[in-house]
């Protein structure tokens, strides 16, 4: 039996074990199964996210490129929509611009009309006026006959003899009249003989350069001393005198260029002294330069003592005198401003003479029209402002100012002198042999002025004046208005400016008149 029992036990300890070994050999074979499970499904969502990275990708460059499209479609229907706009612009600035010229039309015709009606009333008026007088006169005559029938024969000679009186004042008033006009034309006469004999009497004919002055040399070699080492001596007086010294391969010279001619005079006498001295560096470029102004200081007041003295004047203010002198050193289209004042100042004391006015007023109006010129690059403003400021600033008289004002018409002449400078100025300048600038030249300058003017539209006519430093334009009164002819103005102007090259400036006058003319028959 206990045999039995203990077989028994030990099979049931061996269902046992076979049970636990067969269930330990499914776990394994269940956790194997779970570990592959779970490295399949990390594979499948790497290849998920990399599948779904791709598509964002392609979305992303698929809405780029319809956001591209959509955008250009956009940009096209805006370039069409502002191209129909500017379109619609244009018409509409041609239609404005249509309406505009209308309306001057239309105002041009109301004023023409208006004109019209107001001299058709002014006739009327008239008309009507004379009708009267015509009546009153009958009435007049008819009681005058009346009362002769009833005078006595001292009344009615005497009453003869009211009318003959009045009737011989009118004639002498009418003779009086025509000897007015025979006068004037015997005046014209006169004052061409008075001018034809003053310009025989100065005949002088001086003209000069303007810009360049040469200073020969003993020897080329005094060309590489004037240049220096590394150029230091030409920078050095170029620095120390204002201008340029231009040093070429023409023999035997050096150049001095400036605008100023002062400063080109100085500089002049400056590298003379250094060529003659030896001495070329710029310590003593420096001595040398200072000592010419000096010199040319005291060169500039004799000059103006000279120009007094040759023209007898005295008394003039010694800042007038300087000016005067400076003005040796000046040119206007090759002509020496000084010997044009002297000149100008010898015509007016003759013609002076010639109408017996004061000599010595004349000649001081026009010696002293042209002291602007001497500053004038220094000081804004035009010469003749220039000059009459200074004038009226040293204690001149208010004829000397006048005539200094006028002699380019900016102000009205308000003296004879004014009217003489005016004249010798005219005079001096215009004459054969005064400036360089030849016959053909001039006019040429002129026919273009006259062309720049004549080419705006409503200009009618236009004339260069005072050797083309005016030009004088007549518009059409109907076509062009009160501010169209300022605008016309300003543009010709700036198209004088564009267009042509001159000294100084141009003066730019529109004339607009209308002129109504009625006669009494």
């Amino acid at each position: 039996m206990n045999l039995d029992a203990g077989i028994a036990l030990g099979s049931a300890l061996g269902v046992i074990l076979g049970v636990v070994g067969a269930l330990l050999v499914k776990w394994q074979i269940d956790k194997k199964s779970v570990t592959s499970a779970g490295a399949r499904s990390e594979e499948i969502l790497r290849s998920a996210k990399a599948e779904a990275q791709i598509a964002r990708k392609a979305a992303e460059l698929t809405a780029r490129d319809q956001a591209l499209k959509l955008r250009e479609k956009v940009e096209a229907e805006l370039t069409e929509k502002r191209s129909e706009l500017r379109g619609v612009e244009s018409k509409l600035d041609r239609k404005e611009d249509a309406l505009e010229r209308q309306n001057s039309e239309q105002k041009r015709k109301a004023k023409a009309l208006a004109e019209q009606a107001d001299l058709l009333d002014r006739r009327t008026k008239k008309v009507a006026s004379r009708e009267e007088e015509a009546e009153q006169l009958v009435l007049d005559r008819t009681a005058k006959l009346h009362t002769i029938a009833e005078l006595t024969k001292e009344d009615a000679r005497e009453m003869v003899l009211f009318e003959a009186r009045e009737d011989a004042e009118a004639e002498a008033m009418s003779l009086l009249a025509r000897r007015l006009d025979q006068a004037k034309e015997t005046a014209d006469d006169r004052s061409r003989d008075i001018i034809l004999t003053a310009i025989q009497r100065i005949a002088a004919d001086h003209s000069s350069e303007s810009t360049v002055s040469v200073v020969a040399l003993p020897s080329d070699d005094m060309k590489g001393r004037i240049i220096g080492r590394e150029g230091r001596n030409i920078r050095a007086f170029e620095k120390a005198t204002g201008v340029d010294v231009i040093v070429d391969d023409t023999p035997g010279v050096v150049v001095v260029s400036a605008f100023d001619p002062v400063r080109r005079e100085t500089a002049r006498r400056s590298l003379e002294k250094l060529i003659i001295d030896g001495r070329i560096h710029p310590t003593r470029i420096e001595e040398v330069v200072l000592e010419t102004q000096k010199e040319m200081e005291d060169i500039i007041r004799k000059a103006g003592e000279e120009a007094m003295q040759e023209v007898d004047l005295r008394g003039i203010h010694p800042k007038i005198v300087q000016l005067l002198g400076r003005l040796k050193f000046r040119t206007s289209y090759g002509q020496n401003v000084l010997k044009h004042v002297i000149e100008c100042a010898h015509l007016a004391g003759m013609i002076a003479a010639e109408l017996g006015l004061n000599v010595k007023t004349a000649k001081r109006c026009a010696m002293l029209h042209d002291i602007g010129k001497a500053v004038n690059h220094e000081v804004e403003g035009g010469h003749v402002v220039i000059a009459a400021d200074i004038a009226r600033r040293l204690g001149e008289s208010p004829e000397v100012v006048n005539a200094i004002e006028a002699h380019h018409e900016d102000v009205k002449p308000e003296t004879a002198y004014a009217v003489i400078t005016q004249a010798v100025d005219a005079m001096s300048a215009a004459r054969p042999g005064a400036r360089r600038e030849t016959l053909e030249r001039y006019i040429q300058r002129m026919e273009r002025l006259e062309q720049v003017a004549t080419a705006f539209d409503g200009v009618k006519n236009a004339y260069a004046i005072q050797a083309g430093r005016e030009v004088r334009v007549i518009v059409h009164p109907h076509q062009v208005s009160d501010p169209k002819a300022m605008k016309i103005c300003r543009e010709i102007a700036k198209a004088v400016e564009e267009q042509l090259t001159y000294p100084g400036e141009v003066k730019v006058t529109v004339l607009r008149e209308t002129r109504v003319v009625e006669y009494a028959r």
